[in-house]
């Protein structure tokens, strides 16, 4: 037990109400060697706080006896919240159980008392279980704003609140007077609701709250912005009332253009673009329009590059989010930026640049927008103009955004984060916990918030989160044709969540909803770290408790095996297959001698071939490490198996993302720095087929294609638009910008300045260009042939194997992949067999390849293609010759 001194604290919470008359108070909360039968237990609640359970009760407060259960908590509780196993069982006296909706709309404190009467301990309540229980129908409530013959109806859930009102701003009102009042219409689910006129179209609005706090232990009342905002003012001060389905804000090539279909999942090929970065630096915009949404809709440098690549295979683009986030400051004429000609002239490796960005910050136009405010409202800083950020005019350039994508032939996928948001408790950029305080956020053993996300945690396992969660990708995907979803951190979220979202899109139909939910997509981050950990709250949505539900998870495995090292490494110079470990030492001690990096550049190698499988759990690879067959899930990856897919979509392959440094800057680090920038970029080439030829999805960081870098920044969130530069005219790529910021790279700087220093570690127009040139032939291959996109894992068994893996002739650094279709059922391809080398290694490589013949030839895509040396790639009877760096693929015809 913690020890006391003096008074129990009270904005401590470690009980829980989890049911209308069920208690929940942890063990380590008795005092040692105090049997808990024999404590006398109170309920204690006031409608204003000020709580003192030693003294004497007033009046006003309420007080009821609390029974200890010594059967514990029942198994339905603990299934729901594993996390109380082993907490003492008390149950409510009748009186309290009757009034627990009233009680829970003030100060809920429980006691512990000696039979003297002497008080040992006490504590706060957490209500997230009792309020799910008492108000579940409002799960079925139509939340925020609907209309019906042109009147609007506002309805907000405040379960807890003692009084709510609207207060309504007409359009030509002052956002500085004190708005008109509407009293709002308690409801039995505990929603609030108001019914108002045609008139109110386009009028601004907040919910004023009076509700308990825990924070502060004392009534508040809050004017908030609605959760369920579909609209906003500039920098989010009200919502305004909006009809989505309003035809003024629906553009032609947004309704007309097709949104483009699928043939399966494993289909996607993703293209991770930041709205600013795409067209801030890209002259041939329009200046107003430069940063924007509109940007996208213009003949520009950067949709022309846009086209290229979806002529090419691209498919889709996943946009970082484009909700109304905390950070940008919306107003044009209030962001500050540092004079671009200021930072121009300092040198490469200077560390002034980032000195200068830091002033800016308060003000910045910058941040990837991972911090939350309005899930359902468009981000206003995107906007070309300030009369377009303040009310409707967001929805309709973001969506004549969407129908520009879509008209290029390119699915739009939105980085949704619902697992934490910018702010809580009474904090002015808090909206959630100062409407329903203590509910939305997850909180600790002692009631404070978890933030293992960095920011406060969302708990969609309560079942109004997880209704905010669904109700949002439904709009998103409804009202704006989205045709996919990433998500953040998904291991916050649990499995039941994620299926609750799919069955809700799977629900939406071409007929009554416009579009077709069951070919909208789903993968995410399935990290499982923090509070939620190893399934401790629930069955997180993680990677390796998917299986069969079509939803994907990020391979690291395949990315760090590419690589080499990992993403926190103090020393960024730890080598991978692709980055010339054992096969060009950058001579970097934490490599280690020869020796090692041998054995590590064989235990990469089985990952990379397992991440070419679709990282199966059950596909029996022939392992170079362990020099035996080995299933996905025996190989091992920091500590946990290394398969876990149970089919090839539910993965998504990629060596590079906006997190950690670029890959053109991780081979900076890690490649000898005698490295010819030619090789270079034909590694960039090779690290990107090792997930563009395997089996699933892959995504490729925008850029990567023209060797993008941030200057070695390895989290460049409010770099500023000068480490995050993207240059479409294909002159600079970025490299040289200055050391990155301080905060997160700093302990690397002595590692980063004499890279940024060289000026031979900076590629030419004619280096990015062939860059760029080699991986639209790579897309290419891609799109060439299904072979390279199985679409069940039992394909992916029977037809892919790795004819040269454990065997004498495997070299280090190579890998060999044959898919034979003439095993198994046809996937009607053009090809019945195919093999693709991919050779890591500084000099040309010849071996034999069991299952070739003389009859398969260099791939018609890169033998009429842009690589001349590759073009040199030879099939010898059953011997295959691949020239250095590279990659080559062989198909034999039916």
């Amino acid at each position: 037990m913690r020890k006391l001194h003096g008074p129990p604290d009270l904005s401590l919470a470690p009980g829980h109400w989890v049911r209308r008359d069920l208690l929940a108070w942890p063990i380590d909360e008795v005092p040692a060697g105090v049997d808990p039968a024999d404590l006398d237990w109170r309920l204690h609640w006031s409608p204003d706080g000020g709580i003192d359970p030693a003294a004497r009760e007033p009046v006003s407060w309420g007080t009821d006896e609390v029974r200890l259960d010594p059967d514990g908590l029942p198994e339905p509780v603990l299934a729901e919240r594993p996390q109380l196993r082993g907490y003492l069982c008390l149950r409510l006296g009748s009186a309290a159980a009757a009034q627990a909706e009233q009680i829970l709309r003030g100060q809920v404190v429980l006691s512990l008392h000696q039979p003297s009467g002497r008080l040992v301990n006490a504590g706060a309540l957490q209500h997230p279980g009792v309020l799910d229980e008492l108000y579940a129908a409002a799960t079925g409530a139509r939340l925020g704003l609907s209309w019906h013959d042109e009147a609007p109806t506002l309805r907000l859930w405040a379960p807890t609140a003692r009084d709510v009102r609207l207060r309504l701003w007409r359009p030509s009102d002052d956002l500085h007077a004190p708005g008109q009042a509407v009293p709002a219409t308690r409801e039995p689910d505990g929603c609030w609701s108001v019914t108002g006129a045609a008139d109110w179209r386009a009028a601004r609005y907040r919910w004023e709250v009076t509700v308990y706090a825990p924070s502060g232990r004392r009534v508040v009342t809050n004017q908030v912005t609605d959760p369920y905002s579909v609209s906003l003012t500039v920098n989010s001060t009200h919502s305004v009332i909006v009809d989505l389905a309003d035809p003024a804000l629906a553009p032609q090539q947004w309704r007309e253009a097709p949104q483009p279909v699928l043939g399966h999942a494993v289909d996607q090929v993703i293209y991770e673009l930041h709205v600013r970065d795409f067209s801030i630096s890209d002259k041939s915009v329009p200046a107003e329009e430069r940063g924007s949404f509109l940007a996208f809709t213009r003949d520009s440098l950067g949709t022309r590059h846009l086209k290229r690549l979806a002529d090419a295979g691209l498919n889709t683009v996943q946009l970082l989010p484009v909700f109304d986030n905390a950070s940008v400051e919306e107003a044009k004429e209030r962001q500050r930026r540092p004079p671009q000609a200021d930072l121009r002239a300092l040198p490469a490796d200077s560390p002034h640049q980032q000195r200068l960005i830091a002033l800016t910050v308060a003000n910045s136009p910058y941040n990837w927008g991972y911090d939350p405010w309005h899930y359902q409202a468009v981000e206003g800083s995107y906007c070309a103009s300030l009369a377009s950020a303040e009310g409707s005019g967001r929805i309709h350039e973001f969506r004549a955004m969407i129908g520009a994508l879509h008209a290029l032939g390119l699915r739009v996928v939105l980085d949704q984060v619902f697992n934490h948001t910018a702010s809580h408790g009474q904090n002015t950029k808090s909206v959630l916990d100062r409407i329903v305080p203590g509910y939305y956020h997850r909180l600790s053993p002692l009631g404070f918030t978890e933030q293992s996300t960095c920011c406060p945690n969302v708990a969609t396992e309560h079942a109004m989160a997880q209704k905010l969660m669904v109700d949002s990708v439904v709009l998103w995907a409804r009202d704006y044709k989205v045709d996919g979803f990433r998500f953040d951190l998904m291991g916050h979220h649990s499995r039941a969540n994620l299926l609750a979202v799919r069955a809700a899109l799977d629900a939406l139909t071409p007929e009554r909803d416009g579009v077709d939910g069951r070919a909208v997509t789903l993968y995410g981050e399935g990290w499982n770290f923090g509070e939620v950990a190893n399934d401790a709250r629930f069955v997180q949505a993680r990677q390796g408790n998917l299986g069969g539900t079509g939803i994907g998870t990020f391979n690291d495995r395949i990315r760090d095996a590419v690589r080499g090292g990992g993403p926190f490494d103090h020393d960024p110079r730890g080598q991978g297959f692709g980055t010339g470990l054992f096969t060009a030492s950058n001579g970097a001690a934490l490599n280690g001698d020869g020796y090692q990096q041998r054995d590590r550049l064989l235990s990469d190698t089985d990952l990379i071939q397992l991440g070419l499988t679709g990282n199966l759990r059950d596909y029996w690879l022939p392992s170079n490490s362990r020099r035996v067959f080995v299933r996905g899930d025996e190989l091992e990856y920091n500590g946990g198996p290394a398969g876990y897919a149970s089919e090839p979509d539910e993965v998504i392959n990629y060596v590079d993302a906006h997190d950690n440094e670029t890959l053109f800057d991780a081979l900076t680090l890690k490649l000898p720095v005698e490295t010819p920038m030619a090789d270079r970029v034909r590694l960039n080439t090779l690290c990107l087929a090792l997930v563009t030829l395997g089996q699933g999805p892959v995504m490729w960081h925008a850029g990567t294609d023209i060797l993008r870098s941030k200057s070695l920044d390895r989290n460049s969130y409010n770099s500023g638009d000068w480490f995050n530069f993207l240059d479409w005219t294909m002159t600079d790529n970025g490299f040289g910008a200055g050391l990155p910021p301080e905060g997160d790279n700093g302990p690397k700087w002595d590692f980063f300045r004499p890279f940024l220093a060289d000026p031979a570690l900076k590629p030419s127009p004619d280096d990015i260009a062939e860059a760029h040139a080699q991986a639209l032939d790579l897309l290419r291959l891609r799109a060439s042939t299904r072979l390279f996109r199985l679409a069940s894992g039992h394909d992916v068994r029977t037809k892919l194997t790795f004819p040269v893996s454990n065997t004498a002739h495997q070299v280090p650094g190579v890998i060999v992949m044959h898919v034979d279709d003439r095993v198994g059922a046809p996937s009607q391809d053009e090809w019945s067999s195919l093999v693709a080398v991919f050779n890591a290694t500084p000099l040309p490589v010849r071996l034999p390849v069991p299952g070739l013949d003389a009859r398969h030839l260099l791939h018609p895509v890169q033998a009429r293609g842009h690589d001349p040396i590759v073009k040199g790639a030879r099939v010898q009877g059953e011997w295959v010759r691949v020239p250095a760096r590279s990659y080559a693929v062989f198909v034999r015809p039916w």
